[in-house]
């Protein structure tokens, strides 16, 4: 369920916003004004704040940064405002939010802040994924930390909140926060929280999400991205249930259930000094492993139709159903992005297909990777596509080109680029800096290449 505050005045249009994240399933928290709603976010934070633009949006937007609190700010307004929703955006605010509200755009903002539709959990149909759902049931039950490993795009933010919600938890807060979204030391500042004064711009003590999950459940996903230092500090948490705070003076105790998700071999990265040893443990207490869309092909194509009823009410299209013919090109697709690529499937055949079915024409499915023959005496290897172009080029050009086209496919989606990549997002951060430093052109992160308005 998403945490939603909205700063202004429920009387008007904003109000309708706050009805319709309600009925979206969002959970709202309110502030009349930035300055409490700074104060709100200082407290319990928030997934996305939406702020009315006749209050003072690059003020909370400097604020926010100041005092590193990672929290995706939406200016709202009515059309004839475009000059101040320019200047919101230029200030730093994600996106523009037209008034009076449209009800599939704030559901598409919930969605992008990470937030799961209310009341749902993994669907399964395959006899590989229902075990596990009842073997997660049945660790949900527990009080013990649960390590969450697969493939990126198998849904393990998915099981965890599935996890929390047949937990003896579940009336406590649900805190996820992603591990590799962030740099350093605003990960700190995110996790443990800070008290006034413990650094430049920190002027008032402010909850981590170790604090804001008390009663309930923190998943920590891409785990694995993680600095070795605070390594050190998440483990003195788990054993001592209390968190330091920045420039705290004493600990704070803390009740919280602890779940971790990574796609990388976590015991592996142990072995290589890049992952704590005491940490790993004490994380994979309990293990669920989810195996990849390509193992549990039973669970296709009940995906596929759920999301195809999911978007086609997102977008206000007639609901159609996968015809034979698609049902089986899904089914003989590899599926290297797992369910998350399903879903982008499905998402664009639902705008592209006409008539009364959704048909082969309206599937577009990416390239399968092809297994490489082995070399004989008689036979070289065969040579892959693509690398006659590259002879002749550095290898650190063909790596800039590669990253920079990656992330033009991706829209600038940061996390999406370094997981098709096959990198961290650490790694793809210094890259981008340094082809920024080089004058080279960078495609920018979503919500910073100006305002984003409804469709139609």
């Amino acid at each position: 369920m998403a945490r939603l505050l909205i700063i202004g005045s429920l009387e008007g249009e904003l109000g309708a916003a706050a009805r319709v994240a309600i009925a979206r399933g969002a959970r709202l928290a309110h502030a009349e004004g930035v300055a409490a709603g700074l104060a709100r976010l200082r407290e319990a934070g928030a997934d996305l704040a939406l702020v009315d633009l006749r209050h003072d949006v690059a003020w909370l937007v400097g604020m926010l940064e100041a005092e590193r609190i990672a929290c995706p700010v939406v200016a709202c307004g009515r059309a004839e405002d475009a000059d101040a929703a320019v200047r919101a955006i230029e200030a730093g605010a994600r996106e523009f939010l037209p008034l009076p509200p449209d009800p599939d755009l704030i559901l598409a903002m919930l969605e992008a802040a990470g937030a799961e539709p209310a009341n749902e959990g993994p669907l399964a149909s395959d006899p590989a994924m229902t075990l596990l759902l009842a073997r997660a049931s049945q660790l949900a039950r527990a009080e013990a930390s649960i390590l969450v490993t697969g493939e990126s795009g198998t849904g393990k933010e998915v099981l965890a909140r599935h996890i929390h919600a047949t937990s003896k938890r579940a009336r406590g807060p649900f805190i996820a926060l992603n591990c590799a979204a962030l740099p350093e030391t605003l990960l700190e500042s995110e996790l443990f929280g800070h008290e006034k004064g413990a650094f430049s711009g920190a002027i008032a003590t402010r909850k981590g999400k170790f604090e804001q999950a008390d009663g309930g459940t923190l998943l920590l996903d891409e785990i694995g991205e993680m600095d070795p230092r605070l390594q050190a500090k998440l483990l003195r948490v788990i054993q001592e249930k209390e968190v330091d705070r920045l420039g705290g003076g004493a600990p704070v105790k803390v009740d919280v259930r602890l779940l971790a998700a990574t796609n990388r071999d976590l015991a592996a990265e142990v072995g290589r000094g890049n992952f704590r040893g005491d940490l790993f443990f004490r994380l994979s207490v309990l293990t669920l492993h989810i195996p990849p869309l390509r193992d549990r092909r039973a669970d296709i194509v009940p995906l596929a139709a759920y999301f195809a009823e999911r978007y086609a009410r997102a977008n206000g299209v007639p609901l159609r159903a996968l015809s034979a013919a698609a049902q089986a090109m899904l089914l003989a697709h590899p599926w290297p992005g797992n369910v998350r690529e399903l879903e982008n499937c499905i998402h664009r055949a639902v705008l592209l297909a006409e008539g009364h079915e959704i048909g082969p024409a309206a599937i577009e499915l990416s390239a399968p990777r092809m297994p490489e023959a082995p070399a004989t005496a008689d036979a070289p290897a065969p040579r892959p596509p693509g690398v006659t172009p590259l002879v002749g080029r550095k290898v650190e050009e063909v790596e800039r080109d590669l990253i920079l086209e990656t992330l033009s496919h991706c829209l600038g989606n940061r996390t999406r680029a370094a997981e098709l990549l096959g990198i961290s997002i650490r790694t793809l951060r210094n890259k981008l800096q340094e082809y920024r430093a080089a004058g080279l052109p960078v495609p920018p992160a979503p919500g910073q290449a100006g305002i984003v308005l409804p469709m139609g």
